[in-house]
């Protein structure tokens, strides 16, 4: 943060702007009332800032205030606690929600108010002119401290929606994370139960249905072969590679290869076995499509 002897020289203050502030003071003192007359009746005329005003207890104590401001302004003595004082104003300002906006805007009234005094005060154009651009710097200075407490605010808000959505973003990573390990433990038992359906189906081999049992096992054993892809599909996603959906719709195209195969050894109702052909036939379409899709975004 800058401190106040950095912020005037940034204006080109001098101690000789303060000088001639200081000497402006008991003219500012004398015209204090109706400066804070005209402020005031501004504000009262712009809704939103009469919404602040209305309660006449308030507008009291706030007229006393602004024109403690105001003769500030003059005061001479510009350091570190001048600048406190005026953050503490803009952070009143902020506490309300005053929009900065109004924040500029009353000030060019004070500004005009003043430039109007020294024309009507200091005839001659030197002199006039010598005081002109101390209370410009000064005026400047002040609305630059206020304005600093919303850029302050405005960063507050920032950095803490960027933090929360960062934790955010970083729960959903560690969840989806940790749901992709239940499914490389679930295709684990998966696998484990279609190994069991192999034997299960040699078993029918040695037991008389040969062929039933050769067929079983032999649609056991690709879908076995398409959950060892599924499973090393699934691991590449873990160690951060791509999601490929083709594995899943073979595995359900090879599942229901089986099905068909085990369906015309039971003699199923010719319903049965047309609607089995036609769902493979629309899986081999999509699976088609999907595969085409993917090749097209390589090339």
């Amino acid at each position: 943060m800058l401190t106040m002897q950095e912020i005037k020289s940034h204006y080109y203050f001098t101690d000789t702007d303060a000088k001639l502030l200081e000497e402006l003071l008991p003219l500012a003192r004398q015209n204090c009332e109706a400066m804070v007359e005209e402020f005031y009746g501004y504000l009262l005329k712009i809704p939103e800032t009469a919404a602040f005003l209305r309660d006449p207890k308030d507008l009291q104590k706030l007229r006393q205030t602004h024109a403690q401001w105001f003769l500030s302004l003059f005061c001479g003595r510009y350091d570190n606690g001048y600048m406190i004082t005026l953050q503490g104003i803009g952070q009143a300002h902020v506490r309300i929600k005053v929009s900065a906006h109004y924040v500029n805007a009353a000030m060019n009234v004070v500004r005009r108010f003043l430039i109007e005094l020294l024309q009507a005060n200091f005839p001659e154009i030197e002199a006039r002119r010598k005081y002109r651009i101390a209370v410009e710097k000064i005026l400047d200075i002040n609305l630059d401290i206020m304005s600093t407490s919303y850029q302050e605010e405005e960063l507050r808000k920032v950095f803490v929606s960027h933090r929360l959505e960062s934790k955010l973003i970083h729960a959903a990573e560690r969840f989806t994370y940790g749901l992709n390990l239940i499914l490389v433990v679930a295709l684990i038992i998966v696998s484990l139960s279609v190994v069991g359906l192999f034997f299960w189906d040699l078993v029918h081999v040695f037991s008389g249905s040969m062929e039933k049992g050769i067929l079983s096992a032999l649609g056991s054993l690709l879908i076995l072969w398409m959950m060892i892809e599924l499973m090393d599909n699934e691991i590449k996603t873990l160690k951060g590679g791509k999601f490929n959906i083709l594995i899943f719709i073979g595995v359900i195209i090879v599942a229901l290869i089986r099905e068909i195969l085990i369906s015309t050894l039971r003699h199923d109702a010719l319903e049965t076995q047309a609607f089995l052909a036609g769902t493979l036939l629309i899986l081999g379409i999509v699976y088609f499509l999907v595969a085409k899709s993917q090749n097209g975004n390589i090339h």
